[in-house]
């Protein structure tokens, strides 16, 4: 998917879940009282902001995330420095997770300013170069501001369910308004409406993630077979975790958007690589990925995800190489 592809994409997708959410809204504001409706408005868009103002404390006390130092860490330090110089932006503030888990994620708010995050796993798992590449990716979901942008589609998908369950519940207590609309077809419109912007946010999500693989590839050198390299290893060492601890894992699904890579996704992007029992070199295993075929199941479940399909994803990478 070329740069402009891409971008235009990301746009078309904004668009339409603004325009949808626009016409149904005016819609439902000449079938309902304005002053409930904008009510509850106003409450989902201010706990949503509350929330992404919070989230970094939140993370860094649910995640056990700390600020490192310099001293502390000098070659991840310099790594990010000069990452963000390429970038040409600020550098964030350094943070380690201590999860198990081999994953990197980006994040902040005004209260906090931004942040980039590694864990312990990913330090431990990964090579010099592919953690270079990895914090690149995550560098450039900062540089295209990908959390404030999330931020502010997810409050649309929220809205409307909020606004549905709402209407569903009135209509408990009333049978039809003084226009005749009934409230329970109102409310199923809008649960309706809440899936079809789920999955429009669900798609956008893929696409940014696409975007911040091509920062990475730009501004890291050989950054393509890098990245690759990495994501193939977060996916391998993911699923082995857990099958190996399937009783005490960390519950990462509040947080895989975040991530870089889904770990729900680990065992379906390896379910094929296990089969081939061939792991002689980190190019061979990316190589068994790119001749893997995009099955028609593959594409529904990627429907549901936060993150692209790692084949497609690989395949995207190479055709920046």
């Amino acid at each position: 998917m070329g740069t402009l592809k891409l971008k235009a994409s990301m746009i078309g997708t904004l668009a339409a879940i603004i325009g949808l959410s626009t016409l149904f809204f005016t819609i439902l504001l000449s079938y309902t009282s304005m002053f409930n409706v904008y009510t509850l408005a106003l409450f989902v868009v201010f706990f949503n902001v509350l929330q992404w103002l919070i989230a970094p404390y939140l993370i860094d006390a649910m995640y056990r995330v700390k600020k490192v130092s310099p001293a502390e860490e000098p070659e991840l330090y310099n790594m990010v420095q000069r990452l963000s110089s390429k970038s040409r932006i600020r550098t964030p503030q350094i943070m380690i997770a201590k999860i198990p888990l081999p994953n990197a994620f980006a994040y902040g708010s005004p209260l906090t300013g931004n942040r980039v995050a590694v864990t312990t796993g990913l330090l431990s798992t990964l090579d010099a170069e592919e953690v270079e590449a990895v914090i690149g990716h995550e560098l450039g979901h900062l540089r295209h501001r990908d959390v404030q942008v999330m931020m502010f589609v997810s409050i649309l998908p929220a809205l409307f369910y909020y606004i549905g369950y709402s209407m569903m519940w009135s209509s408990m207590y009333s049978r039809r308004d003084q226009r005749g609309a009934s409230p329970a077809l109102i409310g199923m419109l809008a649960i309706l409406l809440y899936w079809i912007l789920t999955f429009f946010t669900l798609y956008l999500s893929r696409l940014r993630e696409y975007y911040a693989d091509r920062h990475s590839s730009a501004v890291v050198e050989e950054g393509p077979r890098k990245l690759s390299e990495g994501l193939v290893k977060i996916a391998e060492s993911t699923e082995r975790a857990r099958r190996q601890h399937r009783n005490n894992m960390y519950n990462m699904s509040s947080l895989k958007t975040l991530f870089i890579s889904d770990p729900d996704s680990a065992a379906r992007d390896l379910r094929e690589v296990y089969r081939t029992n061939i792991w002689r070199s980190d190019q061979e295993l990316v190589s068994k990925y790119l001749n893997r075929k995009v099955t028609s199941a593959d594409q529904f479940a990627e429907l549901f995800s936060t993150h692209p399909n790692m084949v497609k994803r690989l395949r995207a990478l190479q055709e920046t190489a």
